[in-house]
């Protein structure tokens, strides 16, 4: 039995998040069922985390255990030819067996697009986060560094969040500009529901004037989810590496 570790790349548009559900298209159901198309046989697949609806992977981890002599080489190429166009898997290799892609974890980074333009684009619909006012990507890099380090979050979560732990770590996070595109990329030991949505939206509200930073080292203080800005939609949210 072999351990294989997959590296996948998925536009999250037309599904229902990573997690199978039933009746619902999702990214780890797709991929069973290709592997079942393949091998004739059920397999488990197992991610590094959860990705919502509508969020998309640049290089999300996965792995299961295969007892069939596929060369490892050509194991990516044949489960893609059973792929819809909108997941890919850029890579496979085998790994220790005692290897988990969500419990041997150490870190993430996500990555999010906002599109700061008056104007629509019908194109980018579906793969950005716009935002027509202007923003400041400098101030909110200054807001950002608050919450750099170990924080409860409790206070940048979803109401639906389920978990009696809202401690996480933030290594870094980082605002960049390149035209009408920001990038705001978070790197953390884990995130809560919704955590970086609503980070990246607290940005947004404190360079438009609706937040201060005291409000912003309130919700940190004292979790409170009305001092912390709004929910970024899924479509601007990218899973952009699994680290080990």
């Amino acid at each position: 039995m072999r351990r294989i570790l997959l590296t996948i790349e998925y536009d999250g548009s037309c599904y229902s998040g990573w997690q199978k559900q039933p009746d619902r298209r999702t990214i780890q159901g797709e991929i069973e069922q290709a592997l079942f198309r393949i091998l004739g046989q059920k397999i488990e697949v197992f991610g590094s985390g959860r990705t919502d609806a509508g969020v998309h992977a640049l290089n999300q981890k996965a792995h299961f255990d295969l007892d069939t002599p596929i060369p490892i080489s050509k194991l990516a190429s044949i489960i893609n030819n059973q792929l819809p166009d909108d997941i890919v898997i850029k890579s496979a290799e085998e790994v220790a067996n005692d290897f988990h892609a969500r419990f041997s974890l150490t870190r993430k980074v996500y990555s999010y697009t906002i599109f700061n333009s008056q104007y629509k684009d019908a194109f980018l619909a579906r793969r950005v986060g716009r935002i027509e006012y202007p923003l400041d990507e400098k101030k909110m890099a200054k807001a950002g560094k608050l919450l750099i380090g170990e924080h409860n979050f409790k206070g940048f979560a979803s109401a639906n969040t389920c978990t009696d732990n809202f401690v996480r770590t933030i290594y870094d996070l980082k605002v960049e500009r390149d035209g009408d595109f920001i990038y705001v990329i978070v790197e953390g030991s884990g995130f809560l529901y919704n955590m970086v949505r609503i980070i990246v939206g607290t940005l947004v509200d404190y360079s438009l004037g609706n937040l201060t930073l005291d409000d912003i080292k309130s919700a940190l203080k004292n979790q409170d989810r009305s001092k912390s800005g709004r929910t970024m939609v899924a479509s601007g949210l990218y899973l952009k590496d699994a680290i080990y």
